[in-house]
């Protein structure tokens, strides 16, 4: 598509959804419009990301995509944890780590699967992520078993405490996977492409894409309320569901774009690396935050959201240990998530 053609849908779709939010009373006019804005956002996102991973290379270009694709859930979220609903949190949290394991991968692997007979990335890589997981669903496992048996100061203190070492584990990752064994983690295979801007440029516009998901993420989460009430959905597939789907919309489009680009390994950074960074980082953080503004929320999430994500984990786990994927795979990976969306719909 025309670069011009391309912005000039960009700033209309924004348009549109700023007049909706500020000039109009319908909330699901409002939402309707900042959802098809989310979607050009994203795909101008995703364009920036695989710009920057051009000059830096598919595990940083990864991680940036799922650092800024994760700001739109941390302010979300943010927003949440400041009018008190930890539940709709704890889902989103959830959510937007199923999501990017199952549907955002899944629809990757499949997609790029189609092109490419077969798609392969650093299997050492695929070990690591495998045994981060782990470490993730250890440390919510353990306060969601404690916390009959402890009163609700201990279980805070437990939550403290999990999330300051969560947030020490994923930032010894980073200088581990970054630095000190950064050529053990490499892609396999180099892959040429052409960038859209200049380095320089690719930055701002990662930037200033990810400005603008946060802002439009922000309108649609009032709207995704008053939808749901009028649906009659619930709280957990709310939060578990549609907010996560709507917050993983960048992670959505960057990681299909290069995957359908033979770029696996960085669709793979992107999926997995932004489950990673929202249960090691994101969520930890938040525990945190929420003491600085009086309202303390813990890390016991529920039995539903637990065993989400243990089934999640344990089937990308399965499927990536080998450091190869074909579009099946991505069949079975969008399967289980198919089968957790109508368990939590009936929940």
């Amino acid at each position: 598509m025309n670069l011009r053609l391309f912005f000039s849908l960009v700033g209309g779709s924004f348009l549109l959804a700023a007049f909706a939010h500020y000039f109009t009373e319908s909330e699901m006019f409002q939402f309707i419009t900042a959802a098809i804005c989310v979607v050009f956002l994203a795909a101008w996102l995703g364009k920036s990301t695989e710009s920057v991973a051009h000059y830096a290379g598919d595990r940083i270009g990864g991680f940036l995509n799922a650092t800024f694709g994760n700001a739109a859930e941390l302010i979300i979220a943010f927003f949440l944890v400041k009018e008190g609903l930890f539940e709709m949190v704890k889902a989103s949290i959830t959510g937007a780590i199923i999501g990017n394991m199952l549907l955002v991968l899944g629809l990757s692997v499949l997609m790029g699967g189609l092109k490419f007979k077969e798609q392969k990335f650093n299997s050492k890589l695929a070990g690591h992520n495998a045994s981060l997981m782990t470490l993730a669903i250890v440390a919510l496992f353990i306060p969601a078993v404690f916390m009959r048996e402890l009163p609700p100061v201990k279980i805070e203190t437990l939550s403290i405490v999990i999330a300051v070492l969560l947030i020490i584990a994923y930032i010894l990752w980073l200088i581990f996977s970054m630095i000190t064994h950064s050529d053990f983690l490499t892609d396999i295979e180099e892959h040429d492409s052409e960038a859209v801007w200049s380095k320089g440029i690719s930055i701002l516009m990662l930037g200033i894409s990810t400005v603008f998901v946060a802002i439009v993420s922000e309108w649609l989460v009032h709207g995704v309320q008053h939808v749901s009430e009028s649906l009659g959905w619930s709280e957990l597939f709310v939060g578990a569901f549609v907010i996560a789907i709507i917050g993983n919309a960048a992670e959505h489009s960057a990681a299909l774009l290069l995957a359908m680009k033979g770029r696996i390994g960085a669709a793979v950074e992107i999926a997995i690396g932004s489950s990673l960074q929202i249960a090691l980082f994101v969520a930890p953080t938040l525990v945190l935050v929420s003491l600085l503004i009086g309202k303390p929320m813990d890390i016991v999430f529920t039995a539903y959201e637990l065993a989400a994500i243990g089934v999640a984990t344990f089937i990308t786990i399965s499927i990536t240990k080998d450091g190869a994927t074909n579009w099946f795979e991505g069949v079975l990976l969008l399967t289980v998530y198919i089968i957790l969306g109508t368990a939590f719909f009936f929940a």
